[in-house]
């Protein structure tokens, strides 16, 4: 897996606060856990663009779950169904509807990631190992974070197979043309009241990282809904994970209906960047993506907030193309509604221009649509 480059615009903000003792290489791969992998396979790659890199199933000798691995760019989605009843992955989806289950990891040492974080206080969720195939060998390791979500550091430089050990490629005749996402940005987990500082500490202590920037409810609130959110990022900045918790308002947010739904903690939202943020979400939405939308209005304002940038207005209020700008530069993002059937996990696009933050002149005109959409769904 290459390191990230700056051929997007895009550098890793580095993070002197953070220790970085680990230290993190990038995002591996996220692992989903999902009702029916092969059709899953089909949406992300129909809609969304990823391409067939690797599987794992009955063919490779799997009995008891079958896992499709997709990849865009830097970006790798494992999506794994259950073959059979009982087990794991059948209560996961029980409870959580489908989600992710792993965020892995790309280290150097994946033995000494786990004795760094498990001294330090984290739960094992399986010791150092290492798979083999005729293509090398991989050590993975991992520990438990929020809710059921879990960490799996990943050390593949003595690999150089289509993915991990058991894996075949995967290399089917369908093939959709990609739609310019380049790499993971950021991942949100929502968890639940008063939790947000505990497990800011555990990333603190336990992962060696820094908040990056933190917002109250005054930043991030409207009439009826509210919400505090704080931002966690490694040493060099390639890793970067928002903790929302709810905080007090008039109605029920967007992390309490997730709180709700999910059945508990969970990841919100995955952040994945492109260089050309119209060019990928006109492609997203003609393939049946839908988006949040914010009033005409916006945009009328907008300008005059943010001041001169590069893009046109017009494609951007067409497609709803929100901006914001902080003392680095300006960022472009857009969020879909829930991808998934319970009102739990979306994705957010976004283009950096410069800007390191998270789009903070966004969140009252983000949150309200968020917030039709729950009137919509009677949740609000």
């Amino acid at each position: 897996m290459a390191t990230l480059d700056n051929t997007s615009l895009h550098l890793p903000v580095e993070n002197p606060e953070a220790g970085d003792f680990l230290p993190l290489l990038g995002t591996d791969y996220v692992e989903l856990y999902v009702g029916n992998a092969k059709q899953a396979a089909h949406y992300y790659m129909s809609a969304w663009g990823f391409q067939p890199l690797a599987y794992a199933g009955l063919e490779t000798g799997l009995k008891d779950r079958v896992s499709y691995v997709l990849e865009q760019d830097k970006i790798r989605l494992v999506l794994t169904s259950p073959l059979k009843p009982g087990g794991e992955i059948n209560k996961h989806i029980n409870s959580h509807g489908d989600g992710v289950k792993a965020i892995a990891l790309w280290v150097d040492d994946a033995e000494k990631s786990y004795k760094e974080t498990t001294s330090r206080g984290a739960e094992s969720y399986f010791e150092p190992e290492i798979f083999e195939d005729e293509h090398g060998e991989v050590k993975l390791s991992g520990i438990h974070t929020y809710g059921e979500t879990v960490h799996i550091f990943v050390e593949r430089n003595k690999y150089d197979g289509p993915f991990l050990p058991g894996y075949k490629k995967w290399n089917p005749f369908y093939r959709a043309e990609d739609t310019g996402l380049r790499y993971i940005d950021h991942m949100v987990g929502n968890v639940g009241w008063n939790e947000m500082n505990k497990w800011c500490e555990f990333y603190a202590k336990v992962m060696g990282f820094a908040q990056l920037v933190s917002f109250d409810d005054k930043d991030i609130s409207t009439e009826y809904t509210a919400l505090m959110s704080k931002v966690m990022s490694n040493g060099n900045g390639r890793i970067k994970f928002p903790i929302n918790e709810p905080a007090e308002g008039r109605k029920k947010s967007q992390i309490e209906e997730y709180i709700e739904f999910y059945n508990g903690a969970g990841v919100q939202h995955m952040a994945l960047a492109t260089n050309n943020i119209i060019e990928t979400v006109t492609k997203l939405r003609d393939r049946g993506i839908e988006f949040l939308t914010v009033p005409a209005t916006y945009y009328e304002e907008v300008l005059d907030r943010v001041g001169e940038i590069d893009e046109d207005l017009a494609p951007l209020r067409d497609l709803g193309i929100l901006v914001d700008r902080d003392d680095e530069g300006y960022l472009l993002q857009i969020f879909t509604k829930p991808i998934l059937d319970r009102p739990t996990m979306f994705i957010e696009i976004i283009q950096r221009k410069g800007a390191k933050s998270f789009g903070k002149g966004n969140f009252k005109a983000l949150f309200e649509s968020i917030e039709r959409e729950q009137a919509s769904r009677g949740t609000l």
